[in-house]
């Protein structure tokens, strides 16, 4: 048998050449390539074997138009073809439109809580010059600072709340919606029926309670409702107040309306209360502290005393003592009399115990 062979160009068959080499492949009509031995070194062939792409020649025919490059071609980085199989990446979640503003729904209300706080500052201020004005004119330079600062703080604080509000709300939706995730359902309530039950006046101060009671039903941690049932009743309050507030401001009495600049920053410091009440939580339904931080597990132990034995252990007697005050000569030994009856006693003793604790 020839150890010669031609390679094919095209499907890879060797042919043993016998006399005259081919030109043609048997198989495949392909090309045949130079005659080498079968073991042949790559130094030692005059062809070399070229990778191409499966879909090679249907590249080729669609950049047949374009200029070839004659640059070498290289990679930037370790070729991987067949060797990373990742697997499928989730379908990312479509974007909704209160999405960037819930991320900023933790920092809103303690701005809002400030704010309302200034308002109730300004508010003061108003009522301290009203107290001046009783006896003194007050300066008209001076009246217009204070208007300006109750107003804009007043409208500040109601805007912002406002956005409080709206974030607030993704952040509910975005709670319930990983809530009922984790349980295997789906949340059933739509998305319109959460934004009405929050929206709609009178309305909103019923169902956001039921909303976010129905998270944390199952839970066996009772912190998250409590602090749900806290901010459900400061909500109610603060929504009674800020009413009251607005008939207030009805009055035609001089007086009762400066009584009504107490009581609007009475009402805005309500309001700063109840946006701090909204924070906690909101961090207690996700199982963090009012700083912010994740609970630990705390697990307590049982607190036990040390063992005390209530019977004394039995010492060894007294032989050990006396074989250690005897001399080893043929001398007479000497031994101390009272040393004698006190080791007797002690060995007595010592019997009677030992006797006692085998009786026991």
């Amino acid at each position: 048998m020839s150890t010669v062979v031609q390679p094919c160009a095209r499907c890879g068959a060797r042919w043993a050449v016998q006399s005259t080499p081919m030109h043609w492949c048997p198989r495949c009509r392909g090309v045949l390539l130079s005659p080498a031995p079968i073991d042949a070194p790559a130094e030692r062939r005059n062809y070399r074997w070229v990778a191409r792409r499966p879909d090679q020649r249907t590249r080729r025919s669609s950049v047949a138009g374009r200029p070839q490059s004659r640059e070498t071609p290289r990679y930037t980085q370790i070729p991987r073809w067949g060797l990373l199989d990742p697997p499928p990446r989730p379908a990312a979640a479509p974007p909704r439109p209160l999405t960037r503003l819930t991320k900023w729904a933790s920092v809103l209300p303690i701005a809002t809580a400030a704010l309302f706080a200034l308002a109730a500052v300004a508010e003061l201020l108003r009522y301290l010059l009203l107290l001046r004005n009783r006896t003194r004119l007050i300066h008209p330079a001076v009246l217009v600072c204070s208007d300006v600062f109750v107003a804009a703080a007043a409208l500040l604080a109601l805007l912002l709340a406002l956005l409080t509000a709206v974030a607030v709300i993704g952040w509910l939706i975005d709670t319930r919606r990983l809530a009922f995730q984790e349980a295997g359902r789906a949340d059933p309530r739509s998305v319109r029926a959460l934004v009405l039950g929050c929206v709609i006046p009178v309305v909103n101060l019923l169902w956001p309670g039921v909303f976010l009671t129905e998270i944390v039903a199952e839970r066996a941690d009772p912190r998250a409702l409590r602090a749900i049932r806290i901010w459900w009743a400061a909500w109610v309050f603060g929504g009674l107040v800020a009413v009251a507030a607005l008939l207030w401001r009805t009055a035609d009495s001089l007086q009762v309306k400066a009584d009504g600049v107490l009581f609007t920053a009475f009402t805005d410091l309500v309001a700063a209360a109840v946006a701090l009440f909204t924070l906690a939580m909101m961090r207690a339904v996700e199982e963090r502290d009012v700083l912010g931080r994740s609970r630990t597990a705390r697990r307590w132990l049982i607190a036990v005393d040390p063992a005390v034995p209530v019977i004394e252990p039995v010492h060894p007697g007294g032989r050990a003592q006396r074989a250690a005050v005897e001399p080893v000569g043929d001398t007479e030994p000497v031994r101390d009399t009272a040393a004698v009856r006190d080791t007797d006693e002690d060995n007595g003793a010592v019997d009677r115990e030992h006797e006692e604790v085998l009786t026991k």
